[in-house]
């Protein structure tokens, strides 16, 4: 009989482009999300949950082909199954703004409209990893479904202020930018560009303009322009009269809210749509005045570009405007957490009516690598007190020790490993970050008492004092069995 071959192990690796959530960094997120979960709860928002997979086809945009079916997404075919159509697709989600166009339409009859709803969790894109970018990543979404008021989006840029603030980010160090498609619009409505491949190429040249400058998106609105590489990047082609609106319009920002929007009404000229934007715009901006959100908060500036061939009016960019040291200890800005704005056309892809809405996402891993930049999230988590075992037929009294603190409110465990090395015991509440070690054998039980170690003042005794201090177990304290919890609570402070 042939040998059977062995097959081999797997490996022990996470998939590449994602990774693993350990201790801090999943109790230090849920911290975040609760402190804004709270601030989208005080504005009247209700929480969602919707499943992990979508629909390919209620994705949208991206929709398998023959060549790539996973493009964008990680998507499968069904498999002729009971109850399941065969040659369905199915993706994980994207983001959090499908799935909620989706319900919209679903449960229309039902939802209340507006339709205030917020949302958090993970969501997967099937694209080329790099360093911090993620194939999956949390997002924190709110939005307002079925109003088209632009108070819904001076409410969004409020509450995303508000809860910035109450996740830690402080008053100076963030500010809100305010943009709108529609006065983008009447741009390209005075330049004489009507919607379709031109409009697009302006679009995506506007979106450089962080990165270019004024005078290279002149350049590559017109002739085109040489990139840092030496490269020549073809232009858009426009007449150097008709680029001037662009420029006129990214470089729209005065010393305040007032002059901002009076140079927009010049660089608009005489279009009705272009007005009627930066009305809106004029709008928000009392509205957020009204609700005590000041100019050290949230402006209107026309720079901010990111998201306009998607949204369809207001566009929102929540920037941290603290430096932090890179890895080569460089000075940087931290940059954008959060982007969002006005999109009428999503939810219309299913009713085939429009349905207005406006939202904001917050990037998470973004927020709370800034917080811990700034020192605001505590470091590492506190691990749990650890009774240790000094006695095997002594368990149950083991076990309802830790019953007694958690009873109290404390975070306790039993040492469940071998027994036998006393000194792996306190490797092991060394190891989880255990603040306090209990430790009773047979002499401290027979005499009605148990020892309290406090394990992070003495590690800094074993750092710092002489031999003879540290022989004296300052940090060991011998108390009543029934002063257990007292003793802890007084270590905890």
């Amino acid at each position: 009989m042939a040998k059977e071959k062995k097959q081999p192990r797997p490996k022990a690796e996470t998939p590449k482009g994602f990774r693993d959530y350990f201790g801090a960094d999943v109790t230090e997120r849920k911290q975040m999300l609760d402190r804004i979960a709270e601030i989208y709860h005080r504005h009247g928002f209700d929480p969602l949950e919707t499943s992990a997979v979508e629909t390919v086809e209620a994705l949208g945009k991206f929709l398998p082909d023959v060549d790539r079916p996973n493009a964008g997404v990680f998507a499968w075919q069904e498999a002729e199954v009971p109850g399941g159509g065969a040659g369905d697709w199915l993706a994980l989600r994207y983001d959090l703004t499908a799935p909620l166009a989706r319900v919209a339409a679903q449960f229309r009859n039902d939802l209340p409209s507006p339709y205030r709803r917020y949302a958090m969790g993970p969501v997967w894109r099937n694209e080329k990893p790099g360093p911090g970018r993620f194939r999956q990543f949390y997002q924190c979404d709110a939005d307002t479904v079925g109003s088209a008021s632009v108070a819904a989006d001076a409410e969004i840029c409020a509450m995303l202020s508000a809860a910035l603030e109450h996740a830690g980010i402080q008053r100076g160090d963030y500010l809100i930018r305010i943009n709108n498609r529609k006065v983008l619009n009447g741009i390209l409505e005075a330049m004489g560009v009507p919607e379709g491949p031109v409009s697009d190429d302006v679009l995506r040249t506007i979106d450089k303009f962080d990165k270019v400058g004024r005078d290279g998106v002149r350049q590559l609105l017109t002739t085109g322009r040489k990139d840092d590489s030496g490269a020549e990047i073809a232009g858009v082609g426009l007449a150097p009269d008709q680029a001037e609106p662009v420029i006129a319009f990214l470089t729209s920002k005065g010393a305040d809210n007032a002059e901002t929007l009076a140079n927009l009404r010049a660089a608009i000229g005489a279009s009705a749509t272009g007005a009627e934007g930066v009305d809106e715009l004029a709008q928000i901006a009392d509205m957020l005045q009204a609700m005590g959100v000041g100019p050290d908060q949230a402006i209107i500036d026309p720079s901010i570009v990111r998201g306009l061939g998607y949204y369809t009016g207001p566009v929102f960019e929540a920037e941290l405007t603290f430096e932090i040291l890179d890895e080569k200890g460089r000075k940087r800005q931290f940059g954008s957490v959060a982007g969002g704005g006005r999109y009428d056309g999503l939810v219309e892809r299913f009713t085939g009516q429009k349905v207005p809405a406006t939202g904001i996402s917050i990037g998470v891993d973004r927020l709370l690598a800034a917080l811990r930049a700034k020192g605001l999230m505590g470091g590492e988590a506190q691990g749990p007190v650890v009774v240790t075992v000094m006695d095997r037929d002594r368990m149950g009294e083991y076990q309802a020790m830790a019953a007694e603190l958690r009873a109290a409110g404390i975070r306790a465990e039993v040492y469940l490993g071998n027994p036998k090395n006393f000194g792996n015991q306190l490797k092991y509440a060394d190891k989880r970050g255990s603040p306090v070690a209990i430790i009773q054998g047979g002499d401290e039980a027979d005499r009605g008492v148990v020892q309290v170690k406090d394990l992070i003042l003495g590690a800094k005794i074993a750092a710092q004092a002489s031999h003879e201090e540290w022989k004296a177990q300052p940090a060991q304290t011998e108390v009543p069995r029934g002063d257990l919890v007292a003793e802890v609570r007084r270590i905890l402070g």
